[in-house]
């Protein structure tokens, strides 16, 4: 049986099948052209009874549904998202809160020099 997925978006295992995806996008050449994207109204030609053709546009769908589909799709792009585990967690966050103690002390004391530096020069 042939994968429908694209190759690259997921980590191969020792077994020859798949574990978990990579984060990594396959090129989007593959995909066909999308015409019109960003309409919601699409046109199509009807023939008529006496063989001349008439452009029929259809109706946007309705506010509900968008949303419902908006929704489906938000919960299907959270579900790609590879979830850090709790140690990267706590490891990302003492990153972050040592960069941010070094940043406060080093903005601190040019503050301090420049205070000190006015009140020398005008004094």
């Amino acid at each position: 049986m042939v994968s429908e997925e694209p190759e690259g978006l997921t980590a191969p295992t020792g077994d020859g099948g798949t574990s978990r995806p990579t984060g990594k996008r396959s090129t989007r050449a593959t995909r066909p052209p999308v015409s019109g994207a960003g309409s919601a109204v699409t046109k199509a030609t009807v023939k008529g009874s006496k063989g001349a053709s008439k452009a029929v546009t259809a109706k946007p769908p309705n506010v509900f549904k968008r949303l419902r589909k908006y929704l489906r799709e938000v919960l299907a792009e959270l579900r790609k998202v590879i979830w850090p585990s709790k140690k990267q967690m706590v490891t990302y966050t003492a990153v972050v809160l040592v960069f941010v103690v070094f940043m406060v002390a080093y903005i601190g004391g040019l503050d301090v020099l420049f205070i000190k530096g006015v009140t020398w020069l005008f004094g």
